[in-house]
């Protein structure tokens, strides 16, 4: 170790004796009443020290003073450098600044706010728009340069505009894809893992499931390359309704998961009682045990 670095590491003995300058520039700086005792002393290198006080001002518990005091060489006189508020090691600090861009978390966006994107973000590339080729209209279209050759005639605004059926940039409109920017291969596979942690096969949700949503009835599909793997819910008592889900996940509502049994069918009466039996209030004439006959015949009986 150099000799420099020994003194250095030692307080200059005058600098350090400065105390009263330093608490009447602490006090000087801070509000009154809030320098509070002499916490220490640090070398800061040749003839320079630094004087802690304690700071007693609200919200800034374990904060203190730091007053840097210096001399020149072989001067006996100490001078003062600067006086500011620092933390302390058991400080309460706030948490290291963060760009909006890296705290912005998927559902913090609410009515109204507006999320800028970045020009060179990864998860988007160009599409196409047809702006770099021109109307079928313009001046320096193919059809319009032959048609000022053929008929030597002047372009002017009040040409019929040529319709634009047909056109590539028609076509690419009716199809969907005449945006300024379409998702890249980079944000087509952060998507799908985002989906995936939340929708996925290795969810609790779908190791305890059933069956997987590829054979559900309530998937929705999915065009593009991502409904290859993807697809919609639309079970309402599902967790995932509404919400892209991966072809391997699943729930307790799978749509063949728990069919319900149709109603059993009651046995056949073995009594009929829907139909009614007549029964006469009299008796028939010929229902007794001694038949209908003459007046002789009953008397022979002994019947009146």
């Amino acid at each position: 170790m150099s000799a420099a670095t020994t003194r250095s590491r030692t307080p200059d003995r005058l600098c350090a004796e400065a105390v009263d300058l330093a608490r009447a520039a602490a006090e000087e700086a801070a509000a009154p009443g809030v320098v509070g005792e002499h916490a220490g002393v640090e070398s800061d290198g040749d003839r320079v020290v630094t004087h802690f006080f304690e700071c007693k001002e609200f919200g800034y518990r374990g904060w203190r003073w730091a007053v840097t005091v210096a001399r020149a060489s072989r001067a006996k006189l100490v001078t003062l450098d600067e006086v500011v508020l620092l933390p302390g090691p058991d400080s309460l600090l706030a948490p290291e600044w963060v760009p909006w861009s890296e705290r912005l978390r998927p559902g913090d966006m609410g009515p109204g706010d507006l999320l800028p994107t970045d020009a060179e973000d990864l998860r988007l590339e160009p599409g196409y728009t047809g702006e770099d080729e021109p109307p079928p209209n313009s001046a320096v279209s193919e059809e319009m340069a032959e048609l000022v050759e053929s008929e030597d005639a002047e372009v002017t605004a009040a040409l019929p505009a040529t319709p634009t059926r047909g056109s590539i940039a028609a076509v690419a409109e009716e199809l969907g894809i005449r945006r300024a920017r379409v998702l890249s291969r980079y944000g087509l596979h952060v998507a799908a893992d985002r989906w995936e942690d939340d929708y996925g096969p290795k969810t609790p949700m779908a190791q305890a499931a059933p069956a997987a949503c590829v054979s559900c009835g309530f998937l929705v599909a999915i065009g593009g390359s991502l409904g290859q793997a993807f697809g919609v819910c639309a079970n309402e008592f599902s967790p995932a309704d509404g919400h892209v889900v991966s072809l391997a996940y699943g729930c307790g509502g799978h749509s063949e998961a728990a069919v319900m049994p149709k109603p059993p069918q009651p046995p056949a009466h073995v009594i009929d009682e829907t139909v009614v039996d007549p029964f006469p209030l009299r008796p028939a004439a010929d229902s007794g045990s001694v038949p209908v006959g003459a007046d002789g015949e009953s008397a022979e009986l002994g019947h009146s």
